[in-house]
């Protein structure tokens, strides 16, 4: 068996699904994915126009889908629903366009029943674009 579709995890769908595919999976743990950049999307009509540029909290928000696709991954949190709870960190390193694959990485790195922490990167070319620690609170679906 494969790894999963991110669809198949999370509540997440198009045009706000910021992860493409699950590369790496250890439920509960951590997770690596990719978000390929269209060049269709709708922000980059007014972000901006004639230099199109994925925002920074987009690619935060791609990282903390992928570190819910870790999360719901495992039994324990399977049908949750992990919330945003708020970011520390958030640094925005390179800029990222049409046609750029961004390659994500997401853990976990603290966990309770109600609520977690987590940190993660966005690369691009190897070299970070964003990076962020996330914290969120887990309700019920």
């Amino acid at each position: 068996m494969g790894l999963p579709r991110p669809e198949e995890i999370i509540a997440h769908r198009e045009p706000f699904l910021f992860v493409d595919e699950v590369t790496e999976l250890v439920p509960g743990e951590r997770a690596r994915g990719r978000w390929h950049l269209r060049g269709d999307e709708p922000f980059f009509e007014g972000h901006f126009p004639g230099v199109p540029t994925v925002p920074g909290v987009l690619m935060c928000e791609a990282i903390a889908q992928l570190g819910a696709v870790a999360l719901l991954s495992h039994d324990r949190y399977a049908g949750r629903l992990p919330l945003f709870g708020g970011m520390d960190k958030a640094r925005f390193r390179r800029q990222v366009g049409p046609g750029d694959t961004l390659e994500l990485e997401a853990e976990m790195t603290r966990l309770s029943s109600r609520a977690g922490r987590g940190s993660g990167r966005a690369l691009l070319d190897g070299k970070v674009a964003a990076e962020c620690d996330l914290m969120f609170v887990i309700a019920d679906a």
